[in-house]
């Protein structure tokens, strides 16, 4: 996803063919954030429904204004430091020639950025989901503005941009496990960690209010997840797209069946909320491995991701932070999981020549992975603190307790999910307590 060096005597020319998958991946990735909405929108209560999806939709708008404006020049401009790019014949995106090429590929300059715009919005999207029920509209989408512009557009540089400390270090990051989701893991914990608790936390039944929603948002995001993965090799004239696709939809068959084996055992069912879920912690681990591993290391991670991180959404409860939604459980750790993991599979056959622990290649690519990591997982942490607690501090990040205890859709938006007043529906019924569900969360607020 980086721009490449090529000589005048091998300039690519533009090829139709790789425009027109490029701009179809886009589109599947832009459908993830509703996706995600809707993802989120099912696992909170009824009162909250309305603000997780308008959470997730008010990075649509805020995030394609500045991409357009100076975030695009910022994560991909020329180099400065190692550290943030800057171009200021793209500011505004005013200055770039319709079939103008992107360095060393196939496909437009506006095809490559408008590809890179829908994982801009959907990495601060992924955020929200640990702050649900208690964070003001207003605090939130300034919170957004400040975290791309501080956090996300240099980070994107250091992994994708050339000239970026980990890009030139050779970490590996085939779609953004550093970049998407460990930045917004590691700054999910920073905010919750500023913000606190919400009202009744591991007191009162959290449970999802609609599980069928919950499955939609995972169906949609799986979807949508081969224009993520496949798209970001910028064309499949090698086969290592189609590598990244087959990979993408072996890790989430084998996350699921990972996170449903440990929740049988661990909890006696298995649960629609742990099949979504598992699905979800796969194709967040194969994001950033997928294009250096076989299909049989597909199947390793997928399985180590869906245990692993169906073990780690419970460490909320040890340690005390309240992650609502399980953001730090599974983009965090899954993340981490997938980047790591790379310096023991990594075949040597696939995006690049650099073999992994078990095929011969030594720790060296382990390491390099290490310093990505833990570097992109430090930053995010501390900036988005630090964020999060001036702004706590200046205009207030939560709303009161009173409007969250009665709900957040009508303090914040004036609206609620469903309206039960009609004929044949009774009042009442809009709070009666929801049926217990034999879910992740129900489960973890007993364990």
């Amino acid at each position: 996803m980086a721009p490449a060096i090529t000589l005048a005597a091998d300039a690519p020319t533009l090829s139709a063919a790789n425009t027109g998958f490029m701009l179809i991946c886009s589109a599947l990735v832009m459908l993830m954030t509703p996706g995600l909405a809707f993802f989120y929108g099912g696992m909170v209560r009824v009162k909250s429904t309305l603000n997780m999806l308008m959470m997730s939709f008010i990075s649509l708008g805020i995030v394609t204004v500045l991409w357009v404006l100076y975030g695009f020049s910022m994560a991909f401009g020329t180099d400065s430091g190692s550290i943030v790019g800057w171009n200021s014949d793209w500011l505004g995106l005013s200055n770039i020639g319709l079939t103008e090429l992107w360095d060393g590929y196939t496909i437009p300059v506006f095809v490559f950025l408008v590809f890179q715009l829908m994982f801009a919005i959907i990495t601060p999207a992924l955020i929200s989901g640990a702050l649900a029920d208690r964070v003001k509209f207003s605090a939130w989408a300034l919170f957004i503005a400040l975290w791309v512009t501080i956090v996300y557009f240099p980070v994107a540089h250091w992994v994708w941009g050339a000239g970026g400390w980990a890009f030139e270090l050779g970490v590996i990051d085939f779609a953004g496990g550093t970049a998407v989701h460990i930045n917004a893991g590691a700054a999910a914990l920073g905010v919750i960690l500023v913000i606190g608790k919400r009202v009744g936390f591991k007191k009162d039944p959290m449970r999802p209010h609609s599980l069928p929603l919950v499955m939609l948002g995972a169906g949609l995001l799986w979807f949508g997840w081969f224009g993520f993965n496949a798209g970001s090799w910028l064309g499949n004239d090698d086969g290592v797209g189609a590598l990244m696709f087959l990979n993408t939809q072996v890790a989430t068959a084998a996350a699921i069946l990972g996170w449903l084996a440990y929740e049988k055992i661990r909890h006696g069912a298995f649960t629609t909320l742990g099949a979504a879920s598992g699905a979800v912690s796969g194709l967040v681990a194969i994001t950033p491995s997928g294009g250096a591993i076989s299909p049989l290391g597909a199947i390793a991670i997928g399985l180590i991701a869906g245990v692993v991180c169906a073990m780690a959404v419970g460490l909320k409860y040890k340690f005390g932070y309240d992650d609502s939604l399980d953001v730090v459980g599974v983009h965090l750790v899954g993340g981490v999981l997938g980047s790591l993991l790379i310096g023991f599979f990594a075949t040597g056959k696939g995006q690049s020549d650099v073999a992994g622990l078990f095929y011969g290649g030594g720790l060296d690519q382990f390491w390099k992975q290490c310093a990505g990591v833990f570097g992109v997982l430090a930053y995010s942490l501390v900036v988005s603190a630090v964020l999060a607690f001036l702004l706590d501090k200046t205009i207030g990040m939560r709303v009161s307790e009173d409007a969250e205890v009665a709900g957040i859709d009508q303090a914040e938006h004036a609206e609620t999910a469903y309206d039960f007043s009609g004929a044949g529906g009774g009042a009442a019924r809009t709070t009666a307590a929801p049926a217990p569900v034999a879910g992740a969360e129900s489960k973890k607020v007993d364990a």
